[in-house]
């Protein structure tokens, strides 16, 4: 026991003589004295000292320097290691010692061991020369409440929405100003009063785009003057924006009604209007989603908001070609490999998951810093998108077109369909706007062009044309009668291939001959005799069952014989008919359109269409040429 007491009394004997020699160069205490022989940048803000044991922290509030009068300041560095290396700021490493002429200076070095005392003095010749830039804001919105603290918040803070240091201050003039230091080529930012919450805004009280400011030879200390429109927590007066948003929910309310309307009302084309229904349902909700997404409340609650609209570009048009394929084909199943039309949304929706799924403030920072993959990612989508829906566009006006001819061959009356090209217009006008909007941005991206507005303009345009589909739609699916179905054929690249005969080209036989004669004597002979073609809804099947022969061998008679189908050949006796009764007296009572029904035809344009394809005259031509002669 008492040899181990001796051994601590030694212990404890050699850490008192090492600390005695060894400590002052393990800790010391070290002060600092700073005269500035050059202004500060900031005369706002206080001295700090940066040192590479409290992280090169530029703005650490224990190491700030304290002033002793104009232009010297000192700090005292209790238990500083025995050497380190420092540097001083104004708060940020934007704002750092340099020499006079405005570069770089190397860290500076202290060191206990080869330092004859413990005190330093230290000179600040000049600072690191960088960008300033002046922000004045010259207007606010009258609503901005008096007591408001403003702050601008970018790319140079790291977007916060109140940092002290970036704190807008009101002068003599009654302006907020501030000035930013930063060697960023491009700044970009926003006015905040405070939160993200209350972020300025259009004048409306619509999100606006990020305001940019690109460095140029002659920025520096040039005054910006910019106008605050709006805030978005504090929304304006009716304006033509807020009355455009008006317009997008009317849409989509309509697009609710007829949601409940069309399988209450319409019991005709039932399994094409499933697929209208739901081809309402995605374009109003993304119509709804697009128009929260430019309102800045929505968006800190959901970031994810303002990319779940994009979903429309790969999922609609294929849900309107089924729409359309129902509609005007005798078709009782999809496609077998209908999936593929869906491949594109499904690869759109496992890119955008990893986005939907981040975290609320850490992808609201990256949108607002327009991250470089986010760009890549979201505007291919728009290209893609487009690329996707102009061939989809193609496929609906092959499709109209195609069934167009089929029920020429098969019925001798018009489908009212023209509604179908009334919204392949709008389709079309969708995608004109659609492609000025790329190439607006693209074009405003590599010629360094600020056209931000045109391009917020042209996709309101675009938004605002696509939402006008529905009218059209919905209000004709509900008075659309059943229509007639055609053959199914091969439209799209994805759909099955169909069985076609084989035209072997073979030169008919003298008795097939003489059959097609006989069979032309007796077609001509039953139109001349029982005036078929005044019945508006004689159809081809309808014909040949009344002449007991194959619907396919009499279009084969009127096709090769008469070189017309079945549709010119029917209208060009209503014309024949009609030429005969406008001359007789008895007739003489009845208008042109009365007429047009009395042999046949079912509309004025019908009547008007037939008759100037066959004579080459318009009825009132036609007239006006009977009484000359």
């Amino acid at each position: 026991m008492v040899q181990r007491n001796a051994i601590k009394k030694h212990i404890l004997k050699f850490l008192w003589v090492y600390f005695c020699l060894a400590g002052p160069s393990l800790l010391a205490q070290v002060r600092i004295d700073v005269e500035i022989l050059s202004p500060v940048l900031d005369a706002n803000k206080p001295l700090f000292i940066a040192l590479d044991y409290n992280n090169w922290n530029p703005g650490d509030p224990a190491y700030v320097l304290t002033k002793v009068k104009e232009n010297n300041y000192y700090i005292v560095l209790d238990d500083a290691p025995p050497s380190f290396e420092y540097k001083f700021t104004q708060g940020s490493w934007i704002l750092v010692e340099g020499t006079p002429s405005g570069e770089g200076l190397p860290n500076r070095s202290f060191d206990i061991n080869s330092a004859k005392t413990k005190l330093v003095q230290a000179k600040i010749l000049g600072w690191e020369k960088q960008v300033a830039y002046d922000i004045i804001v010259d207007n606010i919105p009258e609503n901005t409440p008096k007591d408001a603290e403003i702050y601008i918040s970018g790319n140079f803070n790291n977007w916060e929405a109140s940092n002290a240091d970036y704190k807008l201050k009101r002068n003599i003039q009654g302006q907020f100003t501030t000035r930013i230091y930063s060697d960023l080529q491009k700044l970009e930012f926003k006015f905040t009063r405070g939160s993200w919450e209350s972020v300025e805004a259009r004048e409306s009280g619509k999100a606006r785009p990020n305001r940019i400011i690109k460095r140029s030879s002659d920025i520096n200390n040039k005054a910006i003057i910019v106008t605050i429109e709006g805030w978005e927590d504090l929304m304006g007066t009716l304006h033509v924006y807020s009355l455009f948003d008006f317009l997008l929910l009317f849409a989509v309310f309509q697009g609710m009604l007829l949601v409940i309307a069309i399988p209450l009302i319409q019991n005709a084309n039932i399994e094409a209007n499933r697929w209208l229904i739901l081809s309402i349902i995605i374009s109003s909700l993304s119509i709804f989603l697009y128009l929260i997404s430019n309102f800045q409340t929505f968006v800190n609650r959901f970031p994810g908001i303002v990319i779940l609209h994009d979903f429309v570009y790969f999922v609609y048009a294929p849900v309107f070609y089924f729409y359309l394929i129902k509609l005007l084909y005798n078709v009782q199943f999809l496609p077998s490999k209908w999936y593929l039309h869906f491949v594109p949304f499904l690869i759109q929706f496992f890119v955008y998951l990893p986005f939907l799924m981040q975290n609320d403030k850490r992808f609201l920072l990256d949108l607002m810093e327009q991250k470089l993959i986010l760009t890549y990612i979201f505007g291919g989508a728009g290209i893609f998108g487009l690329l996707w829906n102009v061939y989809y566009w193609y496929l609906f006006r092959k499709t109209i077109v195609a069934y167009k001819l089929e029920f020429q061959t098969n019925l001798s009356y018009e489908q009212n369909l023209n509604y179908l090209n009334s919204v392949s217009v709008i389709q079309f006008v969708v995608l004109c706007f659609w492609a000025f909007s790329i190439i607006a941005i693209l074009v405003g991206h590599y010629f360094d062009i600020d056209n931000i507005r045109l391009f917020e303009n042209s996709v309101d345009l675009t938004w605002f044309a696509f939402s006008t589909i529905t009218y059209f739609v919905g209000y004709f699916a509900i008075h659309q009668s059943e229509t007639f179905k055609a053959q199914p054929q091969k439209i799209s690249i994805f759909d099955d291939l169909l069985e076609t005969s084989v035209n072997l080209n073979q030169k008919p036989s003298q008795n097939d001959l003489e059959s097609t004669k006989r069979e032309v004597e007796k077609l001509e002979k039953y139109m001349a005799e029982h005036s078929p073609y005044k019945n508006p809804k004689v159809s081809l099947s309808e014909l040949a069952s009344q002449l007991q022969i194959p619907a396919h061998l009499l279009s084969k008679i009127i096709n090769d014989h008469y070189h017309q189908n079945f549709f010119d050949f029917i209208n060009h006796y209503r014309i024949e008919e009609f030429k005969k009764m406008v001359v007789d007296p008895k007739n003489h009572n009845l208008t042109f359109l009365g007429l047009a029904y009395e042999v046949g035809f079912n509309s004025k344009t019908a009547f008007n269409r037939s008759f100037k394809k066959i004579t080459n005259q318009t009825p009132r031509e036609y007239l006006d040429g009977i009484k000359i002669e």
